[in-house]
């Protein structure tokens, strides 16, 4: 008997020792990308990479089990692959979903260019997804009221929620809660969504989560400025991880961390996160990591990109033979972001509508292409290959010679200034505007000459301009370009005249 209770006293001792005492102390890792279009490494393979990614995943996921994998908005569209057909139905995002299962993400936002396809495109994304979508101020629409989007399983509606709440535990046993807030900026009207109000959904959806939750965090969509107002709503997020700007930042409000990754991956955001129940103090530790060559890509999640890169390499080499050869390189920025190209004229609006111009060996007055056939939504930089330029121009077209009335082509030069702010806005070249005055080839405009004009094919059908087509008596001749020719694909002119132009 004397011997047993020595025993138990040993045992208990030894338990008692070898087990680590709850401290109410937890750390924790997120690993945020935001804006991503293109599920393959970019500028000639250099950065970015959804497999890439995804390795860098799993080194967290060991280094500490308690780690989640976010994407803040923007990744349905616009990508080149969104644009192409497969077994007669337009991808639409399927690749993305398809990728973002196999990383095993955690979770997502909505941002505005998942708007972009329709209701029932969306749906499909939903339903064949894995991972959970978060947005308090995104509905949709219905004839009779609006009601939260939903994933549809096995003839189901499992409506998506406004917050999301993970619990973590660590080795010593301190478990906590972490709660997340989401909104959208309402920037892309379709008759489909209603916008409720960022802030006050912002607020409200605190509100609803904190007191069932240990530490709240952010994870929108929305311009910075947003981000920066949400953040003096709510001064106990101790971080936003945002979208919605292309260039990463690092912002902090308060003591709020609002922190953003370059689009397309080519930086992701680590944030090791310590946090102290008793003190409820949260430390937040930011780490901005390149995508780059350095890293290797995760062989599970490079199937899925190579197989949908080999769809997309055979569509590209119907135009052009070699689509990842370099054909040019540049250190300044070329801009195609959205809200840029819809409102000024951008270097890389100059480049497309110079290759429109030399498609037909420059003999035109001007060439011009409506802000909204640029579906970047970024810049390029570095090397640039033919894929980058389809990335650029996902719907191609032909470019039309068209012989017009100086009247009618300073109605379609004043339309374009008038619709800055969309899709309309034009891009141009040997048309400038000074003063009050539209000058072409420089010198002024004369309304009663006859101009010869590069106009994408996508103008002449009157989608934008609704007086400009070929049924407008001022529209004298339209030269439809033969499928030889380099005006036939606006992509291959752009590609040629860069390789002409390294």
């Amino acid at each position: 008997m004397k011997h047993l209770k020595s025993f138990l006293y040993l045992l208990s001792f030894t338990l008692l020792f070898s087990c680590k005492k709850d401290d109410d102390k937890i750390d924790f890792t997120f690993l945020q990308i935001n804006d991503v279009y293109e599920i393959a490494p970019i500028q000639g393979g250099e950065f970015g990479g959804l497999a890439r990614v995804a390795t860098v995943h799993q080194e967290l996921l060991k280094e500490n089990k308690n780690t989640m994998l976010f994407l803040a908005g923007d990744f349905l569209n616009p990508s080149l692959l969104g644009t192409i057909k497969v077994d007669g139905e337009r991808v639409r995002g399927k690749q993305m979903v398809e990728v973002l299962n196999e990383m095993d993400v955690d979770l997502v936002a909505f941002g505005n260019h998942e708007f972009d396809i329709s209701q029932k495109d969306l749906q499909k994304r939903l339903n064949e997804s894995n991972f959970p979508w978060i947005s308090a101020n995104v509905k949709l629409k219905t004839k009779n009221k609006s009601i939260p989007f939903y994933k549809e399983k096995e003839g189901k509606q499992i409506p998506l929620k406004e917050t999301f709440v993970k619990e973590f535990t660590d080795e010593d046993g301190t478990k906590i809660k972490v709660g997340f807030i989401s909104v959208c900026i309402p920037s892309n009207p379709v008759d489909y969504v209603e916008y409720g109000n960022m802030f006050v959904k912002a607020r409200a959806s605190y509100a609803a989560i904190k007191d069932s939750v240990d530490v709240v965090f952010g994870l929108t969509h929305v311009k910075l400025t947003n981000d920066k107002r949400i953040a003096k709503l709510i001064p106990d997020l101790p971080l936003i991880m945002g979208g919605h700007e292309h260039t990463n930042s690092y912002d902090k409000i308060g003591n709020v961390i609002i922190s953003k990754a370059d689009a397309n991956a080519k930086t992701a955001y680590i944030h090791r996160i310590s946090f102290d129940k008793k003190t409820k103090k949260t430390i937040v530790t930011s780490e901005l990591k390149e995508i780059n060559t350095t890293i290797k890509s995760d062989e599970k999640v490079d199937l899925v990109v190579k197989k949908w890169q080999n769809i997309l390499k055979s569509e590209i080499k119907v135009v052009v033979e070699n689509p990842e050869k370099i054909i040019y390189a540049t250190k300044i920025p070329l801009d195609g972001r959205d809200t840029q190209v819809r409102s000024e004229q951008t270097n890389l609006g100059t480049i497309i509508t110079k290759s429109m111009s030399f498609a037909f060996d420059d003999k035109v007055d001007c060439a011009i292409v409506n802000g909204g056939s640029i579906r970047i939504d970024d810049e390029l930089l570095g090397n640039i290959n033919a894929v980058d330029i389809f990335r650029v121009l996902p719907y191609g077209g032909a470019i039309f010679k068209v012989e017009i009335k100086g009247r009618l082509l300073k109605r379609v030069l004043d339309y374009g200034i008038l619709a800055a702010g969309t899709g309309a806005y034009l891009q141009r070249f040997n048309a400038e505007k000074v003063g009050e005055k539209w000058m072409i080839k420089n010198k002024e405009l004369n309304i009663n000459k006859i101009y010869t004009v590069a106009f994408s094919d996508y103008l002449l059908q009157g989608f934008d301009i609704p007086f400009l087509s070929s049924e407008n008596k001022e529209v004298l001749s339209i030269y439809k370009p033969k499928n030889n020719e380099l005006a036939f694909d606006i992509r291959k002119a752009v590609v040629e005249y860069l390789k002409g132009n390294q």
